[in-house]
């Protein structure tokens, strides 16, 4: 092993960052937003709303991110109708492509996490907003959605972790992120297995940040949780002007 094609390795894989951070930041925004659309059509009451989300998180959630991948880059283009269609300027880049499989295969999981983190907010505390006179988006707004996000943050770390690492299958459909980029340093020097090392500890470096920044907003979100700072002597006599009440003194 040679530490300088470490070096060489690293800078050249460093170029493929930006668009590895690129897909998972849009990929993890859209998805979160069609996450919650999935969540409150399974807790609608509508049957029909239920069970179309029923149906889409079975699909995505049960069959390969690769697999799905594949499928809107290489399968959607096999059809007239999508190479004529408005969407095909967006189905025809690899980039989008990408975007739309990690975006649906993330909903599906997020979808679940979301409900779950509703569900479990108190009825006693809906019902307090309600005595109190707020509507039922404020209830959700003040209430519901805090409450929900402080219970699911945990697992959708998880998945955003997840998600980080699923860019990597990006490389597939000839885009050039962080994999891509090594899968090309392996074919011109035949040397796998420096250029995985230095590949995983970059996806390292970038969870290792994220998860730092999981456990600050975890933090911030539940301050029930932290600590009480300890009152230390002396600042409890400078709060009483400096004297020590003792027991028994004489008159």
């Amino acid at each position: 092993m040679s530490f300088e094609f470490f070096a060489e390795s690293f800078m050249a894989m460093l170029a493929g960052l930006p668009l590895t951070l690129k897909l998972a930041a849009t990929a993890i925004a859209l998805g979160a937003c069609l996450a919650l659309i999935i969540a409150m059509m399974r807790l609608s009451g509508n049957i029909v709303l239920d069970w179309i989300a029923r149906i889409y998180v079975f699909v995505f959630r049960g069959t390969p991110l690769l697999v799905q991948i594949f499928i809107i880059y290489y399968g959607l283009s096999q059809f007239p109708a999508v190479r004529y269609s408005f969407l095909w300027p967006i189905l025809r880049e690899p980039y989008w492509c990408a975007v739309i499989a990690l975006t649906m295969n993330t909903a599906a999981y997020a979808g679940e996490i979301i409900r779950g983190g509703l569900l479990s907010v108190p009825h006693g505390q809906i019902e307090a907003a309600k005595a109190s006179g707020m509507s039922r988006f404020t209830t959700f707004r003040r209430i519901v959605m805090p409450l929900a996000i402080r219970q699911a943050l945990p697992a959708y770390g998880n998945e955003m972790i997840s998600m980080v690492k699923a860019t990597s299958l990006a490389s597939i459909i000839t885009l050039m992120e962080v994999t891509g980029i090594a899968a090309k340093l392996i074919a011109e020097s035949y040397r796998a297995i420096e250029v995985f090392i230095v590949a995983g500890a970059i996806y390292l470096a970038i969870n290792f940040i994220l998860t730092r920044l999981l456990l600050l907003a975890e933090y911030r979100l539940t301050p029930y949780l932290r600590q009480p700072v300890p009152v230390s002597v002396s600042a409890s006599t400078s709060n009483s002007g400096g004297q020590v009440p003792t027991e028994g003194k004489s008159s």
